[in-house]
């Protein structure tokens, strides 16, 4: 049976990286199965906000096969990508994480993008879930780098301008000819009651259901200025409660 798998996009600045970790932090404490996470934005830090360290991303090793003599002799470049595509895996006991990174320099990356797309497929298989935190561009996605998504979560903060970056998340999908099952927007940081009422024509024309929202929470800004790992923050803290009461909706 395929895995599951669930995207998280939107600009940055509105708290995706922080609800794609709790997003993990829920599946695993809900023992939903086995979870592979994909840090598919190279700005997102779900490292970070998971509290793992990441020593090897897929973008330093598609960089390192452009240069020479980087395949070691009697190996085939296929089998050395394939090898340090499995040294990027970071195993823990929630789970298991892939970091993107992002490719830098000139040349064409299409051969090592094949290879890394067969990979993943590849590995997707021993998983129930696969979390999968986006840059607002969908770059994976619109590569097929990561294949179609089950469920997608698309993050706005509390203003209008948020919502229509939002609107323009679903624009990509559609562009690209994405297949995504569902598709929910999520409004974070919100601190005022009547936030759907004020917000409501913006977000009518996104054509994306609200799923709910996420007050501002200032056990996040405390975790973040501390360094501390979002996916340790309080279960009472007000982003954990929240996030929690939206995923049991769903039934994830």
């Amino acid at each position: 049976m395929p895995p599951k798998k669930i995207a998280v996009a939107g600009k940055g600045g509105t708290g995706k990286t922080t609800f794609a970790s709790l997003l993990i932090r829920y599946l695993a404490e809900k023992k939903k199965g086995t979870i592979l996470g994909v840090d598919a934005d190279p700005n997102a830090n779900l490292n970070e906000a998971l509290g793992e360290e990441a020593e090897n991303t897929i973008g330093d090793i598609l960089n390192s096969t452009k240069e020479r003599d980087a395949v070691p002799q009697g190996m085939t470049k296929e089998r050395f990508i394939e090898f340090r595509l499995m040294e990027a895996l970071i195993e823990t006991d929630n789970v298991d994480l892939i970091v993107m990174g992002n490719p830098e320099g000139p040349g064409c990356y299409c051969y090592p993008n094949d290879l890394l797309r067969k990979h993943l497929e590849d590995m997707e298989k021993n998983y129930d879930y696969v979390v999968i935190d986006n840059e607002a561009g969908l770059e994976h996605l619109s590569r097929k780098t990561i294949s179609d998504v089950d469920v997608l979560f698309v993050i706005s903060d509390s203003s209008a301008r948020g919502i229509r970056s939002a609107a323009r998340v679903k624009e990509i999908v559609e562009g690209v000819d994405m297949n995504v099952d569902q598709m929910y927007l999520l409004v974070t940081r919100t601190d005022f009651e009547d936030m759907d009422e004020i917000l409501k024509e913006e977000i009518d024309k996104t054509g994306i259901e609200l799923i709910g929202n996420i007050p501002y929470d200032k056990k996040v800004v405390e975790f973040d200025l501390r360094g501390k790992p979002l996916f340790d923050l309080p279960s009472d803290s007000v982003s954990v409660t929240s996030t929690w009461k939206i995923l049991d909706r769903l039934n994830l």
